[in-house]
């Protein structure tokens, strides 16, 4: 066990005929009470502790790339972008009219928009919104100072509990849901945390959209891999939320991913005209590998992705203006040798920073970052990388962060370990973010005062008033003494996560939800379900 506070105090204090007259004295008064009052301080923090903690604002400056002349200079290339080269809007006629109608010039299926005109569109969407949850407490501002962490997404494989490397299963898909809900730092259940390949493809998203609301009360995201799927999780939104409340107000943030280089398909662009036109906030993300689907400068990655993503938010606001919107970027760099994606490099960091400061120009919320990482598995080349993607990710201001935990393998695969891991950095990048306290408790100078010069303070009042909340505390660090380390096992970092992700698992209790609720969706899925036969597309 972790030595605490009492224990330290004894330590330091000096020995009886060292100068420790005050210290001797300070031991017998502790002597009349102080082994109660240790119990009882252990005690209560081996209760079991609250699974939730409001999301993020900010309290310190965001860090900024791009000065005033850089940003226009990135901004009249996006422009001449959608002027000049043009957007295709492919295999969507009713899109193409859309843009017609508004005033772009659309040949075939390029879109070319008029200088100035995607950013008048996008003046329509909300600087901020709220996202509401199933239960009210856990609901979500995006935008402005906010950051709201929300995991991993998309990868078809797992990795631990025991089982190594693996198709993820629709088990799997619940159990991040658990630890999403279980985990205080994450402030969101995210979508598609893993990709279910045990279920058919065609009916997956049903179960999928039911984890995220009956195994969490936290705000979620809708599936998006078909218009009509995207219209089931409207449908299952209305039975938790009602219709008309739903119609009124964002319940689901969903990835509408570019195919880039400038193309958006017809599958991205059906879930995001159900979506908008639903009031439903979608996040607008231009998903590149710089070097194959963009320049491989920073520059000019950043000018194809204001394009890209203007284009895509100024669509949204087409289908309904002030349907909420997030400007997201997924830029990665490439090894030039191989082609593979490479993660937690300073040139990805540049243009995250970058496009944090055009969204704020926008005035609309940003998406990008996480804990990315190229290891395969949860060691130190995924946790520096990681932590490389993090920093710039919480520095540059991030509204909403996709993939803030349990990223492994380039992104194909979710990670137990890595999970429990990232998600105890994220709670230290709140610490970070909250900035210095300066209120009278925080400037301490009552303990300045009794302890004066040559003495120490763990047994000061202020330390004995504070000491609980003083660090930042990780659930998954190892600060024992080698002896103890050694009697526990010798566990590395990802051994000791996987345990404390089995222990979660096992003594997670699903939130309260309303029994009619439970079995309306119940039956809405069953009859979805039994409406059409089983496909692998």
């Amino acid at each position: 066990m972790t030595q605490d506070i009492d224990d330290l105090i004894d330590m330091a204090e000096p020995a009886a005929g060292d100068g420790g007259g005050e210290g001797g004295e300070r031991r017998e008064r502790r002597g009349r009470g102080a082994a109660s009052g240790r119990e009882a301080r252990r005690a209560a923090r081996a209760r079991p502790k609250t699974a939730y903690a409001p999301y993020i604002t900010r309290r310190v400056p965001t860090f900024d790339v791009l000065s005033q002349e850089g940003l226009e200079i990135i901004e009249a290339n996006a422009e001449t972008i959608l002027e000049e080269i043009g957007i295709d809007f492919r295999d969507d006629a009713e899109a193409l009219a859309i843009w017609r109608d508004a005033g772009a010039d659309v040949r075939g299926e390029r879109v070319h928009i008029p200088r100035g005109l995607a950013r008048k569109l996008i003046a329509t969407a909300p600087a901020t919104f709220t996202q509401h949850a199933r239960n009210p407490e856990r609901s979500v501002e995006i935008g402005g100072k906010t950051t709201v962490f929300a995991p991993v997404y998309g990868p078809p494989f797992v990795r631990g509990l025991d089982g190594g490397r693996r198709y993820a299963t629709i088990e799997d898909f619940r159990n991040f849901v658990k630890l999403a809900y279980l985990a205080p730092a994450m402030h969101h259940s995210g979508g598609t945390v893993c990709e279910p390949v045990d279920l058919p493809v065609n009916k997956r998203h049903l179960d999928m959209v039911y984890a995220h609301i009956r195994y969490s009360d936290k705000p979620f995201m809708g599936s998006v891999t078909h218009p009509e799927r995207a219209l089931d999780t409207l449908e299952m939104a209305k039975i938790v939320f009602g219709a008309e409340f739903v119609q009124d107000n964002p319940v689901t943030t969903s990835l509408i991913n570019a195919n880039s280089p400038m193309v958006w398909d017809s599958t991205m662009l059906g879930a995001l005209k159900n979506y908008a036109r639903s009031n439903q906030a979608t996040i607008i993300t231009p998903f590149i590998l710089a070097g194959a689907m963009s320049p491989v400068t920073v520059a000019g990655t950043l000018a194809q992705t204001l394009a890209e993503a203007m284009a895509g938010m100024a669509f949204a606001q087409l289908c309904r203006p002030g349907a909420p919107v997030i400007f997201g970027s997924f830029a990665s760099s490439i090894s030039m040798q191989s082609g593979a994606p490479t993660f937690g490099t300073p040139e990805p960091a540049l243009v995250l920073y970058g496009c944090a400061q055009l969204a704020r120009r926008l005035g609309v919320p940003f998406r990008s970052g996480g804990s990315l990482c190229g290891s395969k598995v949860p060691d130190a080349q995924a946790a520096y990388e990681s932590a490389n993607t993090l920093l710039p990710t919480v520095l540059g201001g991030v509204n909403f962060v996709l993939h803030a935990a349990g990223w492994l393998e380039g992104g194909l695969v979710s990670s137990y370990e890595k999970f429990v891991m990232d998600a105890d950095q994220l709670g230290m990048m709140r610490t970070m973010l909250e900035g210095v306290d300066l209120s009278e408790n925080g400037q301490a100078m009552d303990a300045i005062r009794e302890v004066g010069p040559g003495a120490h303070f763990l047994g000061c009042a202020h330390t004995q008033a504070n000491f609980e909340t003083a660090f930042f505390r990780s659930s998954i660090a190892d600060n024992n003494t080698y002896e103890q380390w050694l009697a526990e096992g010798e566990r590395d970092a990802a051994t000791r996560a996987g345990g404390l992700a089995k222990k979660l698992l096992d003594e997670y209790e699903a939130p309260a939800i309303d029994p009619g609720v439970d079995e309306a969706l119940v039956e809405f899925m069953a009859k979805k379900k039994a409406a059409f036969p089983d496909s692998n597309i």
